[in-house]
């Protein structure tokens, strides 16, 4: 047995050995053939390897064995709907929503609240459990072999809903072959290019269709940093890149220390915050932004992180640049021990009513289990009804989006406020889902009124004279 050194793609091996076990002929030649016997320790790996492509199997069975309780759940929502709803009693009847659309927002809406996803989400999954189980059977049986993870199937799912109904097996024939081989991108683009032939709308229909579905979405990241996607047609977000890139190579320079993707960055960040409006002579309008600062922290004392509204923990150095009086941010002061906030800084918001202001700053987006709608942008909502002797003060109120204040309205959908801000939202089926405040801001106990002075007691007797 001779030790040998391989190079393949330009890794090394230094511990893969040949052994001899024997020659043939090929081509009248003598050819020595070789087995290789694998060092004990990369095969102690390759088995840990082949447990975790096992687990792997062990998920895209899982994926395979939910899409088939979700669409079975989504079938008998269907058909128990008219009887569901009508248990539900007068409430329903009083509905501005008709049996089939109150049945398809109390499922989507409770199902998003059990996988704890957002409900455009839900939306997507039970799509994508429907699909599988009628559009894609072979897809859906691969999973239930694990041969092809879940984002495989996405990838096919996503590229199917527009392929037309008779083409769809061949579709998915062509197609699932690879997806035991290709990861989930390139399995994607060879399934893009065979929806392009399948479908019958011109890509400039679906063009005018997708560009209605533009959006810019933030995405928090680690360490104080955030993303930000512009969706948006090809043209435009190209056009958009170029003159940033322009904009960033006419700032380097020899004293230019950034780097062009950093400048990149900066020049995006400048447009967007201080950019100038389209007739080039104003400032344009900046949002306003709310930072809570532990009061430790504004003082030097402290290295305990700020939040910033919206995304979470900032460092105590950005905290205190803001809180110094940077525009469009709100400055809020809190206990170094309670964390209850202590002060809003009345002088950056722009609501003037302190009891809206509160509940905003408390909840900080949509209290519906999943939402994320900025609260600013939602209702203000009794948690018990007005009409129901509601009242409007702090612990009765919370921000709901229009579209969660409606589901509360028209469905079986309750809520009820507990201590501490917690709001308990109990689906149709009657099971508890909690939200918690984005903020402990609890108004401060009012004080205790002075003392009244002792009251003179008159007496028509002689005062007896003191003791002493």
């Amino acid at each position: 047995m001779a030790a040998v050194l391989l190079h393949i793609y330009g890794l090394i091996s230094l511990s893969t050995h040949f052994e001899d076990v024997g020659g043939m002929s090929v081509g009248g030649r003598n050819v020595t053939r070789m087995t290789i016997l694998v060092n004990p320790r990369q095969e102690a790996l390759g088995e840990r390897f082949e447990a975790i492509k096992e687990a792997e199997r062990d998920i895209a069975r899982a994926f395979a064995r939910r899409a088939e309780l979700i669409d079975e759940a989504r079938r008998f929502r269907e058909e128990t709907a008219a009887q569901l709803v009508a248990s539900a009693g007068c409430a329903a009847s009083v509905s501005r929503w008709n049996e089939a659309m109150i049945g398809d927002r109390e499922f989507v809406s409770e199902l998003a609240c059990t996988l704890l996803v957002p409900q455009r989400t839900a939306e997507t999954v039970i799509a994508e459990s429907r699909a599988l189980v009628d559009d894609l059977p072979q897809t859906r049986a691969a999973l239930h072999r694990g041969e092809i993870p879940y984002r495989n199937a996405q990838a096919l799912m996503g590229q199917s809903w527009s392929v037309p109904a008779d083409a769809k097996a061949a579709f998915e024939a062509a197609l699932l072959p690879s997806a035991a081989n290709l990861t989930a991108s390139k399995l994607k683009a060879k399934a893009r290019m065979l929806r392009e032939r399948l479908h019958p709308e011109t890509i400039t229909a679906r063009h005018d269709t997708s560009i209605d579905k533009r959006k810019v979405l933030l995405e928090p990241e680690a360490d104080g940093m955030a993303s930000l996607c512009w969706y948006d047609s090809a043209e435009q977000v190209e056009a958009a890149y170029r003159r940033i890139t322009t904009t960033a190579l006419s700032l380097q320079g020899p004293e230019e220390p950034r780097t062009l993707t950093q400048l990149r960055a900066d020049v995006l960040g400048d447009l967007l915050i201080d950019g100038v409006t389209p007739a080039g002579i104003a400032k344009g309008i900046r949002a306003t932004v709310n930072v809570t600062v532990p009061v430790l922290t504004l003082m030097g004392l402290s290295e305990e992180p700020a939040h910033l509204e919206g995304y979470g923990p900032i460092d105590p150095e950005t905290a205190r640049r803001l809180a110094a009086g940077a525009p469009s941010f709100t400055r809020l002061l809190t206990h170094p021990e309670t964390g209850v906030v202590l002060s809003v800084g009345r002088d950056q918001y722009k609501v003037p009513n302190d009891l809206k202001r509160h509940v905003h700053l408390r909840d900080e987006t949509c209290r519906f289990p999943g939402c994320n709608r900025p609260a600013d942008e939602c209702d203000l909502d009794h948690t018990l009804d007005w009409q129901f002797q509601g009242h409007t003060a702090h612990d009765n109120l919370a921000s709901v989006c229009a579209g969660d204040h409606a589901l509360k309205s028209e469905t079986g959908w309750t809520a009820k406020q507990l201590p501490g801000g917690v709001i308990e939202w109990t689906s149709p089926t009657g099971r508890p889902f909690r939200t918690e405040p984005a903020v402990d801001i609890r108004p401060s106990p009012p004080s205790a009124p002075p003392s009244p002075p002792p009251a003179r007691i008159v007496s028509a007797e002689p005062a007896e004279p003191p003791p002493f």
